[in-house]
């Protein structure tokens, strides 16, 4: 648990390197774009909850057995689950679904880790999964949008 709480995320990410490159291999860019852009959203949206919401980890309100050392500081949401939920869900949605499910796995693993070894709540991961979750949705539904638009200009006669 301490190795899925503390490395799994960095092996999260190395191993979305495969799908990317394999978009950009064929020339794929716009979807690992998409990717780069949920990223953002998803951290940007975290970074505004956890400056509204002043909850305190586990460890500094309750008597828990940390097993790994972290600092002290807001709980919600976890940035580790965000980064974790936000790759796996953008992998799915916009390169590879077999990847993505894979990675949805790990990044439950990851977020599972985070409650047990006593640095978050389980309402600080489903936040990070749901913030994940909306930004890869907002993405897409503005890309659904913005080619609708591109249809509709071209199809006006001129």
């Amino acid at each position: 648990m301490e190795f899925a709480a503390t490395w799994l995320v960095y092996l999260i990410f190395a191993a979305s390197v495969v799908p990317v490159a394999m978009a950009l291999y064929r020339r794929r860019i716009r979807p690992v774009l998409e990717l780069g852009v949920a990223l953002i959203l998803a951290f940007t949206a975290a970074t505004v909850l956890a400056h509204l919401n002043g909850q305190l980890r586990p460890f500094q309100s309750h008597h828990v057995h940390q097993l790994i050392p972290h600092d002290p500081g807001v709980s919600l949401p976890s940035d580790h689950a965000t980064a974790a939920f936000t790759l796996a869900f953008g992998v799915y949605a916009f390169l590879n679904r077999r990847w993505g499910v894979i990675l949805a796995v790990a990044a439950a693993a990851v977020g599972i880790a985070r409650v047990w070894v006593g640095v978050h709540y389980p309402g600080d991961i489903l936040a990070a999964a749901a913030i994940a979750g909306l930004a890869v949705v907002a993405v897409g539904v503005g890309l659904h949008h913005q080619r609708n638009l591109t249809r509709l200009r071209s199809a006006r006669p001129r």
